[in-house]
């Protein structure tokens, strides 16, 4: 099947020269993009479909690396809506325990399709919570995404601490090392895929420091070593987790993952808010990548992350991520990379990040995050179709053309017009092919309500 998206008004590959089209087209073939280029060079070839972009802005599609798609369901709750992290998370877990596959399934549609009109193509998520041992949620969350049709990377993440031995979460919520081990063997073994341009990959995940043995943390990267597959974890979000760790260990965040071998680039950090100096180095050293969840931060009161400085090493793959639902209360990439931009600039000056890098880390930067930059990330030929459409005649954009593609970030755009997957239209005039979002709306609002009430 070839698609030949024409008449394109501007395009920013995000390619290594940052090369910038304008009047531009695509062509698609199958799942791969087969020309990039000037209308006038594409017009005489053939495809079964031309699809006109006129009035379009079109970018690589955005890399969330960072989720907890069951929140989604836990959204704006009352008793927490002033929460710092530990407060929020131990009276969110005795809500969380209730969940089922009919909630995740719920859930993560909902979540999925919200960050796909925001311009999110690929999207990581965290899945740590299995109420009662139900393994089972996760394939649940696997086989909703796989009907959305976004590319999918979660984590078979896991809690093994609970409140006797030290952590926050109830003895309900937690696993033995032995069932977490066994199950993640099988995830992998059921459901990752390596082969170029996959639609769906498994990491593993073990929560945060605070909610794991440092056994599990050890034997969970020996193991994706033995698979070949990545490793994620929250690292130093808060204050109070750094006073933990010294506590418990002896040592900050960043240095007990180097402590345990996670300082590797195999392994991204979500948050990274309370790191020094030395902590940057080492991350640098290590080329170990970042998530970076500026609106969350922010929610919870959490701190602004260096990310200004973690850019100046090259090194360090730095990304952009929604986080879970219930801490950020949306699930918007175009206000993270917005967020991420006025962050660092509101303490460090106008000049402290360029519009464009912020960008580039919502794109090509969660490609290099999930070690998946040679096919996705960019518009380039031979990378997978996963391309965004902004039109330009909206209210917001009204005045702000003279760079049309930064002004998705400065002039606030507030949701995709076009949205190709893999080579295939999702989003097509703002709207969700195949979609009725109204029933799963209600459903998920139902689902919330009874849970919360319980």
């Amino acid at each position: 099947m070839k698609r030949l998206f024409k008449n394109i008004e501007a395009l920013g590959t995000f390619d290594r020269n940052q090369t910038e089209w304008t009047q531009a087209a695509i062509l698609v073939e199958d799942d791969t993009i087969a020309a990039i280029g000037s209308d006038p060079a594409l017009e005489h070839v053939q495809a079964d479909e031309v699809i006109d972009c006129s009035g379009l802005v079109i970018i690589p599609g955005f890399v969330n690396t960072h989720h907890h798609l069951y929140q989604s369901l836990f959204r704006n709750v009352k008793g927490v809506q002033n929460a710092k992290l530990f407060d929020w998370l131990t009276f969110l877990y005795e809500r969380w325990k209730h969940i089922d596959a009919r909630a995740i399934t719920s859930a993560a549609k909902v979540g999925i399709y919200e960050m796909m009109l925001s311009g999110v193509t690929t999207t990581s998520d965290m899945f740590y919570l299995f109420p009662f041992n139900q393994n089972h949620l996760f394939d649940a969350e696997i086989q909703a995404a796989r009907e959305t049709g976004v590319r999918f990377h979660p984590c078979r993440g896991s809690m093994s601490l609970s409140k006797k031995d030290g952590g926050l979460p109830p003895d309900c919520v937690v696993q033995t090392e032995t069932e977490i081990l066994s199950e993640s063997i099988r995830i992998i073994r059921t459901y990752h895929d390596p082969t170029p341009k996959s639609m769906l990959r498994i990491a593993l995940a073990p929560c945060s420091p605070f909610s794991v043995s440092e056994r599990l943390m050890v034997e969970t990267l020996e193991l994706a070593i033995k698979e070949d597959v990545l490793v994620h974890t929250h690292l130093a979000e808060t204050q109070d987790e750094e006073r933990h760790c010294l506590e418990r260990f002896g040592l900050t965040p960043v240095a007990l993952m180097e402590k345990w071998g996670w300082l590797n680039p195999n392994a991204w950090f979500a948050h990274c808010v309370w790191v020094s100096e030395s902590d940057i180095e080492r991350f640098a050293e290590h080329q170990v990548g970042v998530s970076h969840c500026p609106t969350s931060n922010m929610r919870l009161g959490s701190g602004i992350a260096p990310i200004a400085e973690m850019l100046r090493k090259p090194q360090i793959r730095v990304s952009l991520a929604v986080d879970g639902s219930a801490s950020n209360d949306t699930g918007n990439m175009i206000q993270e990379a917005r967020n991420a931009l006025l962050l660092q600039r509101v303490t460090k000056g106008a000049d402290a990040l360029a519009v464009k890098t912020a960008l580039e880390c919502a794109t090509y930067g969660g490609a290099r995050v999930l070690r998946r930059e040679g096919e996705l990330g960019s518009l380039e030929v031979g990378k997978a179709a996963d391309f965004i459409g902004f039109s330009v005649d909206r209210l917001e954009f009204a005045g702000g053309l003279s760079d049309p593609i930064a002004a998705l970030v400065l002039c606030d755009a507030k949701r995709v017009d076009l949205s190709v997957i893999n080579g295939e239209i999702r989003i097509r005039d703002g709207r969700l092919l195949g979609v009725e979002l109204s029933e799963l709306i209600r459903e998920q609002n139902r689902i919330s309500k009874e849970i919360l009430t319980r």
